[in-house]
């Protein structure tokens, strides 16, 4: 069995504070790189302020060059970095170790777009960038970059890599994996990998960048790549059903999908809990159905005709589901500010389940058809194990990723050690009823610090195996992001 590399200890006889910062800061310049706490306090906590760690600083390169140079001054003085783009994560990745001071390498002032050809359906972008501004930059040459999340505003390109971020429009468009053409990245001992490929056909050996495709920074520093570019869709469509069960939303999503072929890009599905604590914390939503269904949903056809013809496609298709019972209710959005409303919904999820209490996301695939039988498991283990929990369910129903969220209420869990107690026992149902319909305990989301004891109980031990031997010979010092995957 191999072992992955014991983490770098900080050593100060060794390299004292002072030299390890007077070193980085010759590399990035007075003013890129933090020390003082209040500066530093947003990188070492996340954003749901489940995960904090300590930071010996935070630097922030310019330049390929400048994190090649960071990376091998840490290498040479024995300190752990790690590697943080919009810290929107939701598996505490990209926070340092409590007890470990390390480097954090932030992204952000490397944000460029380096290159958009619209004939090749390439963008060429530094990590650091936005989400958001990458999608803008696809947009100013009639592009579609497809990838969409919630967090798209401060998410960044590098961190979406890290991840291999799903989003919404995976049905169609496939996870961040199936979006990047090209990659480059400082590697852990300080040489750049150029493999700022924009082909898409390349058959000469082993394709290096699925290595840090997903490997969450444990095997380099994503320092630019080269994004796939779609036409863009000037005709949407955008509905918001009311269904009686999951079974009748696959049968919805089936039906759909022959009347409509690729145009289906989203299919989102919420529980009724789920819908109802959107509209009661969020006041700014509105409801585009009534409550008291059992599920909700959320479709999205696109194409390049008419943008009037769509819809009203959509709405024929709808009306005769709606006749026939296969459907309870539905909308067809009637103007782009409408659909954005409906989206408005689904986007407000987290918020307000952090809102409601202490929360946990899981993030589970499990095969498409598979996904009733998940969820009606789960639901009644969940319920008997804790009973004071409100349990909701929410996610991408076309590719079979159904988050459980659980919801501990603040009035009956007041100590740390009944909130992960609780939390603990819902991760062990969930898990149990995933692995034994042949899914993933971790779809979209990673697994960070939160997720390594699962994903030892989870992986096939020859898998494990196989990434330990990867992380030991890229990593044979154990400097890149300790304490995440493994």
């Amino acid at each position: 069995m191999s072992h992955v590399p014991a983490p770098i200890v900080q050593d100060t006889q060794r390299s004292s504070l002072s030299a390890i910062a007077s070193a980085l800061r010759a590399i990035v310049g007075d003013g890129h790189l933090l020390q003082d706490p209040e500066a530093i306090q947003s990188h070492v906590i996340d954003w749901r302020r489940r995960f904090a760690g300590e930071a010996l600083c935070v630097v922030l390169p310019n330049t390929a060059e400048d994190v090649s140079r960071v990376v091998k001054t840490c290498s040479e003085m024995g300190v752990a970095i790690v590697p943080q783009g919009g810290n929107t994560g939701m598996c505490g990745g990209a926070i340092p170790q409590s007890g470990q001071p390390s480097v954090v390498v932030a992204m952000r002032r490397m944000n460029r777009i380096r290159n958009v050809d619209p004939i090749d359906g390439t963008l060429e972008v530094e990590a650091g960038c936005t989400l958001v501004a990458a999608q803008a930059a696809a947009e100013k040459v009639d592009r579609l970059l497809p990838l969409s999340l919630g967090s798209e505003g401060s998410c960044q390109i590098g961190g979406n890599i890290a991840t291999n971020a799903g989003g919404t429009s995976v049905l169609r468009y496939g996870p961040m994996r199936d979006l990047v053409l090209g990659i480059e990245a400082v590697l852990p001992n300080g040489a750049v990998f150029r493999g700022l490929n924009r082909l898409r056909k390349d058959n000469t050996g082993y394709d290096l960048k699925h290595l840090l495709i997903g490997s969450e920074g444990t095997l380099g520093i994503v320092t630019a790549a080269v994004l796939r570019l779609f036409p863009r869709m000037p005709a949407t469509a955008t509905a918001f059903l009311a269904l009686g069960s999951l079974d009748k939303a696959l049968d919805i999503l089936g039906r759909l999908s022959v009347r409509f072929g690729g145009r289906v890009a989203n299919f989102e599905v919420m529980s009724a809990g789920q819908y109802d604590l959107v509209l009661k914390t969020c006041p700014e939503t509105r409801p585009p159905l009534p409550p008291g269904h059992a599920w909700y949903a959320l479709l999205e056809v696109d194409d390049t005709g008419d943008a009037n013809d769509l819809p009203r496609l959509l709405q024929g298709a709808l009306a005769v589901d709606v006749e026939a019972g296969r459907v309870e209710d539905a909308v067809v959005a009637a103007s782009v500010s409408q659909g954005k409303a409906f989206w408005s919904i689904r986007h407000a999820v987290t918020e307000a389940n952090m809102r409601a209490g202490y929360s946990v996301s899981h993030d589970t695939s499990v095969p498409v058809s598979a996904v009733p039988a998940f969820n009606q498991n789960v639901e009644a283990a969940l319920k008997a194990a804790l009973p004071d929990a409100l349990v909701n369910h929410v996610g991408h129903l076309g590719d079979g990723n159904i988050h459980v969220v659980v919801i501990l209420p603040r009035d009956r869990y007041s100590g740390s050690g009944s909130i992960e107690r609780a939390f603990r026992i819902a991760g062990e149902i969930v898990d149990r009823e995933t692995l034994a319909l042949g899914g993933s305990i971790s779809a979209e989301h990673g697994i960070g610090q939160s997720n390594v004891r699962r994903l030892n109980s989870a992986k096939d031990p020859v898998a494990l195996d196989l990434m330990r031997q990867i992380k030991s010979l890229l990593d044979p010092q154990g400097i890149m992001n300790p304490g995440k995957l493994f």
